[in-house]
């Protein structure tokens, strides 16, 4: 076998269609766009799920039960063998790593993950770090330092006085204080006449 004998296996290389050379080219005239409508005009196309103006399945079918997508937490992940690009003692931070465009777009933390090797030592500052990638940078002289997140304070439940009641006792005395005189508590006191 010599580099010049060897050939792409049967029907793994098709040849290109060659639109609008005519009418014997059997790709002429319309260009396999048939006649007329809103496929065969140039920038015409209709979206995914498009179904000419009647209700979509995806908006037919009843949605039910709980999906955590909208909660994921997404973390720019980045690997040891990208950090050899800082030279040794560099502080890697966020800011740094945004400037190199070694992350990007929006995300909650920084994650450092143990591919590759550091050449030298590093002061790494993350929200994550995975145990190998702890290991190699403590191992080429440098430190990894997990950043705290700032928690928001929960809102704080006002404070009930000592003298005034608190929980079933304080709603019963609150429901009794407000209920007006029966009809027939009225009649027993006033005087008759």
């Amino acid at each position: 076998m010599r580099l010049h004998s060897l050939t792409p296996r049967p029907g793994s290389r098709h040849r290109v269609k060659r639109l609008g050379c005519g009418e014997s080219s059997g790709h002429g005239k319309t260009s396999g766009k048939g006649h007329k409508g809103q496929k065969a005009r140039s920038g015409g196309s209709i979206r995914l799920g498009f179904e000419g103006g009647q209700m979509p399945l995806i908006r037919r079918l009843p949605k039910r039960g709980f999906n955590n997508a909208a909660f994921h937490k997404r973390y720019a992940v980045v690997n040891l063998n990208d950090l050899n690009a800082f030279k040794a003692g560099t502080a890697v931070n966020e800011e740094l790593l945004r400037e190199s465009k070694l992350v990007r777009g929006d995300f909650i933390g920084i994650k450092i993950l143990g591919d590759g090797e550091l050449n030298h030592g590093l002061k790494v500052e993350a929200d994550k770090v995975s145990a190998a990638a702890r290991e190699k940078i403590e191992k080429a002289g440098g430190t990894i330092t997990l950043r705290e997140r700032v928690r928001k304070p929960a809102a704080a439940a006002p404070e009930a006085s000592p003298d005034e009641p608190t929980g079933k006792a304080a709603s019963d005395g609150a429901r009794k204080k407000k209920s007006k005189p029966s009809a027939k508590a009225k009649r027993k006191a006033s005087p008759e006449c």
